[in-house]
């Protein structure tokens, strides 16, 4: 197993990952690669971007798991050993390859990244119906933050919201 930043080799097959990783949040919904395709071209990887996309991948260069993390400075925190954190956007590894060690591999390659980039706190959300996640989590040593929450604004609410600015 091989792990680090995503090669334009590996795109095709992260292509194929993103799909399924669709799909597991969709409820099976299928996704066109050719649309999956522009978005990590153009927004994943595009100059714009503030992810960086770790990869793991088997000996033939196929990609079986993925981690989505962005470096971000704490607005509250100014203290050298804590205004600076790895957000991880999304953990995920290929159904058929789970079990095997690559997310605690890649996890490990996202702790030691964040720390050579000076980070000594990794935040991300977790489903909280995902039992078997939670688990893999608190068997790395993470902490569960119980005091925060997640919310979400959408489409209609947004353009409401947006409508009261003028």
């Amino acid at each position: 197993m091989h792990v680090d930043l995503v090669s334009e080799s590996e795109h095709e097959s992260l292509i194929e990952l993103l799909c399924e990783l669709h799909a597991y949040y969709n409820n099976g919904a299928q996704i066109s690669p050719e649309l999956v395709r522009g978005h990590l071209l153009e927004n994943l990887l595009g100059t714009a971007s503030p992810h960086r996309l770790v990869v793991a991948s088997d000996v033939d260069g196929r990609v079986s798991g993925l981690a989505a993390i962005t470096l971000v400075y704490s607005l509250v925190e100014a203290a050298l050993d804590k205004r600076k954190h790895c957000q991880l956007k999304e953990l995920y590894v290929r159904s058929s390859a789970r079990g095997q060690g690559m997310g605690r591999a890649l996890m490990a390659w996202v702790a030691r990244y964040a720390f050579e980039q000076g980070c000594l706190r990794i935040d991300w959300p977790v489903k909280a119906s995902n039992a078997r996640g939670i688990a893999f989590y608190e068997g790395l040593g993470a902490e569960r933050i119980v005091e925060r929450l997640s919310y979400r604004l959408n489409g209609p609410e947004i353009v409401r919201l947006a409508d009261e600015a003028g």
